[in-house]
């Protein structure tokens, strides 16, 4: 059962608390928390999943933090988010950019 007409349900129960009954409300809160317990975030293509498991794997860090990184340093990447750190024209650098 999908997230948002779990959402209903609960919204729908607790608009009319008084008339539902006990069982009904007790199968609505158990399919509620089920979902809850469940959720896996976004769904990925399998292929895409096993390569991200494997990565993560291979670099010894949860699959949720490899995600997390990704999209952080793609935001920094793009300019959507500022970059970390800023070199001003004081600051000496190691190497060539």
């Amino acid at each position: 059962m999908a997230r948002l007409t779990i959402a209903s349900e609960l919204a729908s129960a607790a608009d009319r608390i008084a008339d539902i009954s006990r069982p009904d409300l007790q199968i609505i809160l158990r399919r509620a928390a089920l979902v809850l317990r469940n959720v896996t975030g976004i769904a990925l293509e399998p292929k895409v999943d096993e390569s991200l498991a494997g990565l993560a794997a291979e670099i010894g860090v949860s699959k949720s933090d490899l995600i997390k990184s990704i999209v952080d340093d793609w935001l920094v990447a793009n300019a959507y988010l500022p970059a970390p750190y800023a070199l001003d024209e004081e600051t000496s650098v190691n190497g060539t950019a």
